[in-house]
C-alpha cells in the first residue's frame, strides 16, 4: 500500500469563474475611460504649464495674482506644472495598460495577460500608497513645524 502522509499536495490554483471575467470585462472598460480622461487631463495640464509660465514672463505683475505659487516665479510655474502632469500621466499609463491586458486576458482566456494586468494594478496600488505615505509624513512634518514655531495666533 501507498503511504499518502508522506504525498506532497498539489499546488492549489485559483478558478477565474464567468462571474469574475465578466467583472474583469466591466473593469477593464472604466479602467479605459479614466485612463483616458486622464490623459487628457495631463495633456491640459502639460499645455497649461508653457501658457502660464509664458503669460508670466510676459507680465511679471501676474506673479502678485497667484498668491504662494507666484514666489517661484515662471519658471518654478511651469515646472510645477509639468509635474503635476506627470502626476497624472503615471496612474493613467498604468489603467490604460491595465485595461489591455485584461481584457485580452479574459476574451482569449490568456493566463500571462492576466497576469500582467494584476501586475499594473499593485504597481498602481503601490503608487498611490506612496504618494499617501508621503502626504501623510508631509502633513505630520508641517503640524510639527507649526507646533515648534508657537502655533497658530
Amino acid at each position: 500500500m501507498e503511504d499518502f502522509e508522506n504525498e506532497v499536495p498539489q499546488e492549489v490554483k485559483l478558478i477565474v469563474t464567468e462571474e469574475m471575467r465578466s467583472y474583469f470585462y466591466d473593469m477593464s472598460k472604466w479602467a479605459r475611460f479614466l485612463s483616458v480622461v486622464g490623459f487628457v487631463i495631463s495633456a491640459f495640464l502639460t499645455l497649461g504649464s508653457f501658457g502660464i509660465g509664458a503669460a508670466v514672463t510676459a507680465n511679471p505683475g501676474m506673479l502678485n495674482q497667484l498668491g504662494p505659487l507666484g514666489g517661484i516665479g515662471a519658471t518654478g510655474i511651469t515646472i510645477f506644472y509639468l509635474l503635476l502632469a506627470l502626476f497624472f500621466f503615471y496612474p493613467s499609463l498604468l489603467l490604460l495598460r491595465f485595461s489591455a491586458k485584461v481584457k485580452q486576458g479574459v476574451l482569449f482566456g490568456d493566463q500571462e495577460n492576466l497576469n500582467n494586468a494584476i501586475a499594473h494594478v499593485k504597481s498602481l496600488f503601490k503608487f498611490w500608497g506612496v504618494i499617501t505615505i508621503i502626504l501623510i509624513a508631509s502633513y505630520f512634518l508641517l503640524l510639527l513645524a507649526v507646533l515648534a514655531g508657537g502655533g497658530i495666533k
